[in-house]
């Protein structure tokens, strides 16, 4: 049976919509991902340097941070 004009326009809407939220839904669970290694690398470089001599600690920052969450990533992404 074939729809009508009406019925086709509310299931491309109705597609449309749950492409949108499928997406959106996407894009947020790749943004907590990268969060999550974020956190998972500063606490991983805030412990190497706990455990280090005071001598040996070098400075924790931003961009050894993101190498490292980075690294994380692609080690679980593969």
């Amino acid at each position: 049976m074939a729809l009508t004009t009406e019925q086709q326009a509310d299931l491309e809407y109705q597609t449309a919509i749950e492409t949108l939220r499928a997406t959106t839904q996407a894009s947020a669970e790749a943004t907590r991902a990268k969060l999550e290694a974020l956190r998972m690398a500063k606490e991983i470089l805030v412990e190497n340097r706990r455990t280090q001599a005071a001598a040996d600690a070098v400075e924790i920052t931003a961009s050894a941070v993101t190498t490292l969450a980075a690294d994380l990533s692609t080690f679980v992404n593969s």
